[in-house]
């Protein structure tokens, strides 16, 4: 049972006294149980009623000082690693959805500009995916900027994870807990061959969550993932109880790519590198937007963007817990596009003037929905 807090502490108190602190959980190579990296948790005073989480982070919300509160979980995050006798290979620090908007804090900017001698990956949930996709990807683009990355945290927790997993392109796919626990249903075989199949086209690295007994182990591998975390290998705690790290755990994954979350130029640029222009005719829009719609409607799990006002009426009739619908508020570059992305396909479709591109590969369509979702508050 959790101790009965005695001590009452404001959240104003909290963050003007920067009392947050962290403990750190293992992440381990599930072959041989050698420490990769550490997820930080962020904690309040120990014995004061803003100690845990739960608390902590609704009593922030409350007030209003979500962003602040989040900056500094990151912040104390980084400082603990960074002062530790041994520095863990990566460090995963996790991103509150509602507060993405916000830009770096000056003391965060500092501690990466001191080149931390670990890569820093943010962690993602669901939940920021169709609440704030602009600012999903521009943190993203700063986050690489650093040569760090970004993990999509819960995956198979909600349906959204992987709709959004080609555009986001992690470099850590973390699979949730609920399917190591109940592997054999059918959402767990389909989340399973979804990340396998996204990890091979990409290079991203599965960690399996919540990783209590061996049998949970056994089947954390048998479903492709190469890292793992859970109380098996250890409990979150301070940092100077980790040891045994992986050196060469960082050159593991994926190098980072600054750039790539937001690409150069507009839709209609960003489709015509890797695909043909031609003349636009009569009937040519609107029987792309049939295609792109019947797409949709043929998925559970995806990301339509469309760019104009004037292509509304596409979106009627596609929501759904797997599906996010995207309209912009004005056009990107007076053109009209409309793209359709999920696990293993994409599809765009753009015109401007008299001409018009179509693009039906998962990596040009994911990047002309970047270009659009970029343009997102």
């Amino acid at each position: 049972m959790r101790p009965v807090p005695t001590i009452d502490l404001t959240i104003g108190a909290l963050l003007e006294d920067r009392r947050v602190r962290s403990v750190f959980q293992p992440i381990v190579d599930l072959s041989t149980r050698t420490v990769v990296g550490l997820e930080a948790l962020a904690r309040g005073p120990a014995g004061t009623t803003l100690e845990f989480p739960d608390r902590l982070f609704a009593e922030a919300r409350e007030a209003g000082r979500l962003g602040e509160l989040d900056m500094l979980c990151f912040e104390r995050a980084m400082e603990g690693a960074m002062a530790a006798p041994a520095a863990p290979p990566l460090l995963f620090a996790n991103g509150e959805p509602g507060v993405m908007d916000q830009p770096l804090s000056p003391r965060l900017m500092e501690l990466f500009a001191a080149r931390p001698p670990f890569r820093a990956i943010l962690e993602y949930t669901e939940r920021a995916l169709p609440a704030v996709p602009g600012s999903m990807l521009r943190l993203a683009g700063s986050i690489h900027l650093g040569g760090n990355g970004i993990a999509l945290d819960d995956v198979g927790a909600d349906p959204m994870s992987l709709a959004f997993l080609p555009i986001l392109e992690p470099e850590v796919i973390k699979l949730d807990m609920s399917v190591i626990r109940d592997p054999d249903s059918e959402h767990s075989r389909t989340v399973a061959a979804v990340v396998r199949a996204e990890a091979a086209r990409t290079g991203a690295v599965l960690i399996a969550e919540g990783i209590e007994t061996e049998a949970h182990l056994l089947t954390a591998r048998r479903l492709g993932a190469r890292w793992g975390q859970g109380w098996l290998f250890g409990r979150p705690g301070p940092i100077g109880n980790v040891r045994n790290f992986d050196p060469a755990a960082a050159g593991v994954l994926r190098r980072s790519r600054p750039g790539f979350h937001q690409p150069v130029g507009t839709p209609f640029e960003v489709a015509s590198r890797s695909r043909p222009v031609r003349q636009r005719v009569p009937g040519d829009v609107e029987a792309g937007l049939i295609r792109l719609r019947e797409t949709a409607i043929d998925h559970d799990c995806a990301v339509v963007v469309v760019s104009h006002p004037g292509l509304a009426g596409l979106l009627q009739g596609l929501a759904a817990p797997g599906r996010a619908v995207v309209l912009l508020d004005q056009p990107v570059g007076g053109e009209f596009v409309a793209a359709v992305v999920g696990p293993g396909f994409g599809y765009a479709m753009c015109a401007r003037d008299g001409a018009m591109v179509t693009v039906d590969d998962l990596p040009t369509a994911a990047a002309v929905s970047r270009v659009l979702l970029s343009h997102t508050a």
